[in-house]
């Protein structure tokens, strides 16, 4: 089976599961380091699984097809074997890169055509390339092509949009079903609800893609602008329709805060630049608060950086030597920031887990936010 259901908190729509790939399981909730280009920024492969213990980590299609280019995937052995990960990887279609290369970019009905922010060459995606793309990039779970709307966008031009997104979805599963795997191992396709923060386009994009009867199923479009409680109201809204034995992932949130209320509405996987981002900007998210390590009044602090994570990176390096290091633009400075954050996601979704496993995942998310929020 590829996704079981472990648990359910008892207050919440919170859950616990487990999916089962060919590069090996992952628990939920999870959060997805994000890869890009094939690398999680300033982290190492073997850091991501033995610090930071990652069960999976993200690529993008987009990026990935402009360099290193598919013909050196494919000449490599697919991703996992070009980046020495060897746990499960999925790619996002490209579809969010495109939409935000508004100026650069013509949409279709058949695909759209758009300049690499690289060096101006056109090309085109179409639902059924990039398919082959993502076959041949090899990750585990593929995401269908979507158009992804700005925010704020008109009613009609959200449903426009929606219902193109629907018509691709019908291509790429058409594509994928008629081709087979590049290396041998199984790989799942994720079709996209969007219709932008319009309930009715929501409850009408889900009911669509619910009907395809897909392995799992992702809600984009929450990540580009709109305000918090308008993305929880959507989140909601999707997960009271989609199918309870299907894994559901959230693209691009968020916020700790943003993941944990979205695990207490039914969301199990999330992805985000957030913690690499921030961290080499010299933001840490710790289990006691948020630390601008750049902050003179950590430049005495020998204390360990955090020590509930119980990792050789938080329980080894004070708060004044990462000071030091990130003032004094040392990479390592950077590699160390990066690896807290991430780690500290991680550990947050394995005590999500862990509390929706007890029972009491709605009273320790309502007790730890004020704690992992404030500014120290």
């Amino acid at each position: 089976m590829f996704f079981s259901l472990d648990a359910k908190d008892t207050k919440s729509k919170a859950r616990a599961g487990t999916l089962q790939t060919d590069h090996g399981s992952i628990e939920t909730p999870i959060f997805m380091p994000v890869g890009t280009a094939g690398a999680v920024k300033a982290v190492q492969p073997g850091e991501l699984d033995q610090k930071i213990h990652a069960e999976i980590i993200l690529g993008n299609t987009y990026h990935l097809f402009l360099r290193p280019g598919i013909d050196v995937l494919k000449a490599a052995g697919g991703l996992h074997q070009f980046n020495g990960w060897h746990k499960p990887i999925l790619t996002d279609s490209g579809g969010y890169q495109v939409f935000s290369l508004a100026a650069n970019r013509k949409i279709t009905e058949a695909g759209t055509t758009f300049q690499s922010h690289i060096d101006g060459t056109r090309f085109t995606f179409t639902p059924e390339n990039v398919m082959d793309t993502q076959r041949i990039i090899g990750a585990d779970l593929i995401m269908a092509f979507d158009e992804c709307t700005p925010y704020p966008c008109e009613f009609h031009q959200a449903k426009k949009s929606m219902e193109l997104t629907h018509r691709w979805l019908k291509r790429c599963v058409d594509q994928f079903r008629a081709t087979k795997p590049v290396y041998h191992y199984q790989q799942y396709l994720f079709p996209i609800i969007q219709g932008s923060v319009y309930a009715p386009l929501r409850k009408l994009s889900t009911e669509t893609i619910a009907s395809y009867d897909m392995p799992g199923y992702a809600i984009g479009g929450l990540s580009v602008g709109e305000p918090e409680e308008m993305m929880y109201e959507m989140s909601a809204l999707c997960c009271e329709i989609l199918p309870q034995n299907k894994p559901r992932y959230l693209m691009g949130v968020g916020t700790p805060v943003n993941l944990l209320k979205n695990i207490a509405l039914g969301i199990d996987m999330f992805d985000c630049v957030m913690p690499t981002r921030n961290g080499r900007n010299g933001m840490l998210f710790t289990s006691q608060g948020v630390i601008n390590i750049r902050n003179k009044k950590w430049q005495y602090d020998f204390s360990f950086i955090d020590e509930a994570l119980c990792n050789e990176i938080s329980n080894f390096f004070s708060k004044a030597y990462l000071r030091h290091l990130v003032i004094a633009g040392e990479i390592l400075g950077l590699q160390i920031a990066s690896i807290q954050n991430l780690s500290f996601y991680l550990w947050l979704m394995k005590e999500a887990r862990r509390q929706i496993i007890a029972g009491n995942y709605q009273a320790w998310m309502e007790q730890i936010i004020p704690q992992i929020s404030r500014r120290l």
